[in-house]
């Protein structure tokens, strides 16, 4: 499931209207699973100057849940 923010339209494609722009998230039957499904969901998405953050769910996985 990918959210949207922090775009707007122009010349009739979405753009990004700045700061945090998207918001992947992945499921799977535990933490692990669903972080590496949305990290591969990630990797699928892009254009020029995007970046992501990779430390999503560290918190969780060192948990161990």
């Amino acid at each position: 499931v990918v959210f949207h923010a922090g775009t707007g339209f122009s010349g009739g494609k979405v753009v990004s209207a700045g700061g945090r722009v998207l918001g992947v998230t992945g499921r799977g039957v535990d933490i692990s699973a669903a972080t590496r499904n949305a990290y591969e969901a990630v990797a699928k998405i892009g254009w020029e100057g995007c970046w992501y953050r990779k430390d999503i769910a560290h918190r969780a996985l060192s948990r161990g849940r």
